[in-house]
């Protein structure tokens, strides 16, 4: 299985150049959590600081500062989620091919053992090694991509070169 990209259009402040490869799922993800950010958080973080501008001496009051640190906090992570938006490309599946591609699920078997393990290609907003999502740009998502059922590749490793093969693409 291939996934074909499509570009998403946003009409948010572009910082970088470079794509951000997304699922849907991840897509919708990061929107889901921006929505929050601009909504719920920013109003607790406003009556947060309101609380404590009623406390008196701004100077040192601990509660503002913690407030206003949240607050700069909060928006710098919806400045970068706005940006991981504005460059990402969604990919989409695309039934029938071969190779190893952004979103494809690749079964491989390490060395000689029999042991197998399974890795979703992902771009590396949402790489997750707890869940078997690797990013495309790491050194072994990078070995696997364009390859094929029954190849075999190497990476090296702190420890040493590791070596794979394909057992199957998903």
């Amino acid at each position: 299985m291939t996934y074909f990209v499509r570009r998403v259009q946003f009409f948010f402040m572009d910082y970088s150049e470079e794509r951000e490869y997304l699922s849907q799922e991840g897509f919708l993800k990061l929107k889901t959590e921006l929505e929050h950010l601009k909504t719920v958080k920013r109003k607790d973080i406003a009556g947060r600081l309101e609380y404590a501008k009623g406390l008196g001496d701004l100077s040192e009051n601990s509660e503002y500062h913690e407030a206003k640190e949240a607050q700069m906090e909060n928006e710098r992570r919806i400045a970068e989620i706005e940006d991981v938006l504005a460059r990402s490309v969604i990919m989409t599946k695309a039934e029938g091919m071969s190779t190893v591609s952004m979103g494809s699920t690749v079964i491989v078997s390490r060395g000689e053992s029999s042991e197998v393990f399974t890795f979703v290609l992902v771009g590396s907003e949402e790489a997750d090694p707890a869940e078997s999502k690797i990013s495309y740009e790491s050194p072994l998502g990078r070995a696997l991509l364009d390859k094929k059922k029954g190849d075999e590749i190497s990476i090296m490793a702190p420890r040493g070169e590791i070596k794979y093969k394909i057992v199957d693409i998903l």
